[in-house]
């Protein structure tokens, strides 16, 4: 597969839509106003990208207004980023940031929060406005991330193919002898020649028995013959992630690996046959669950078998929802973005995942990169 030769960010128009729909939904519930923290949440209303630190920085939203929250000494590097027209407030260091989110919240309103502010800025938060007026806006929030544009999608596709060309050229590479330093260098080198933001956004690379470790192990593995192999890795467009999954052998594979590896290859396959429009997200995890204790594994969360969710949403954060995990019985619907990585662990000996991800449409699930052929050959 090629990659694409571009892709378009995220309009100020677009922002401006979802900042139109927030307002609405604060008119309709009540709420006085909104403040988003350095989170992708004020990138995903605003454009405006800050990391978080001891200071507040900032926006808050108002049935009729766009205010950010600013120190005074970044005033003129936040004026300097690309960002939607708002009224920007300063306050210096000796002043109380939180007094100034209060004066611009109308009296007795409810403020709602972004659910990923740190628990420090919510303390001083209470003290200001007592814990009564202050209200949890991630359900409002991610309500409305969790269903992407067609432009969030085009984005996330440009990433998972420049991804997946990645994976090709590290299989390339690995051989034994090799160490996973070494792999992941050229895995980050490769994903910034190619244009990334910042290289590789992560990346997990083992070897032999690490591979039952779903996050990796300590220490420099060096890949030995026999042994198999776990990359997983994953970059950044305009802030939208990608996240690939290859697991597999280099020569002729044992055949207790080549079994497991059917296995989670039919796993996967039946979370995105169970990935049809209404059903809820819980029913696709128990579609997985469902293969492997035909093959005697599992049950549930117990090894041999699936120690963790089926998969998770993905767009400006790696991890968000929807998760496809037990218990959450949101429907799926048309823009929802989901890993499908139901993997399986034989602890001792190796794991096997195979992560690739699938967006719905209103005709049903689709893949973003297709599916991994077989247990030495990771690309269709």
């Amino acid at each position: 597969m090629s990659v694409q030769p571009s892709f378009t960010p995220i309009s100020h128009e677009e922002r401006a839509v979802r900042l139109a729909r927030l307002r609405c939904t604060l008119t309709e519930k009540g709420i006085g106003a909104i403040l988003l923290g350095s989170t992708e949440s004020l990138r995903y209303y605003t454009g405006l990208v800050w990391h978080q630190s001891e200071r507040l920085l900032g926006a808050i939203v108002t049935p009729d207004g766009l205010h950010y929250i600013v120190p005074g000494f970044e005033q003129s590097r936040v004026e300097s980023l690309p960002h939607l027209p708002g009224e920007i407030h300063v306050w210096q260091e000796e002043d109380s940031s939180v007094a100034l989110v209060a004066s611009l919240v109308p009296r007795q309103a409810t403020l709602a929060l972004d659910d990923a502010l740190p628990l420090f800025a919510y303390h001083a938060l209470a003290r200001q406005f007592g814990p009564e007026r202050l209200i949890d806006g991630g359900p409002v929030i991610r309500r409305q991330r969790l269903q992407k544009s067609d432009a969030e999608i085009a984005i996330i596709q440009y990433a998972m193919n420049l991804t997946l060309d990645v994976h090709r050229r590290a299989h390339a590479l690995i051989r034994p002898g090799i160490r996973a330093s070494e792999v992941i260098r050229f895995i980050d080198d490769q994903h910034r020649a190619l244009g990334a933001e910042g290289g590789s956004s992560f990346c997990i690379v083992s070897f032999g028995e690490a591979t039952s470790l779903p996050h990796g192990a300590d220490g420099d593995q060096v890949c030995k013959p026999g042994d198999v192999v776990l990359v997983d890795t994953g970059c950044r467009f305009d802030g939208y992630h990608s996240d690939l999954t290859r697991t597999y052998m280099l020569d002729e594979p044992t055949a207790e690996f080549s079994r497991i590896w059917a296995i989670e290859r039919e796993a996967q396959q039946a979370v995105f046959d169970a990935a049809r429009l209404g059903a809820p997200c819980e029913s696709l995890d128990a579609a997985a669950r469902a293969v492997l204790v035909r093959y005697g594994l599992g049950p549930d969360y117990a090894l041999p078998g699936l120690p963790h969710r089926a998969g998770h949403g993905l767009g400006l954060e790696i991890h968000e929802e929807p998760y496809i995990v037990r218990g959450n019985r949101t429907p799926l619907e048309a823009g929802m973005c989901f890993s499908n990585e139901p993997m399986i662990v034989v602890p001792g000996r190796f794991g096997i995942r195979l992560e690739d991800h699938i967006h719905i449409t209103e005709s049903g699930p689709q893949w973003f990169t297709p599916p991994a052929k077989g247990p030495t050959e990771p690309f269709a």
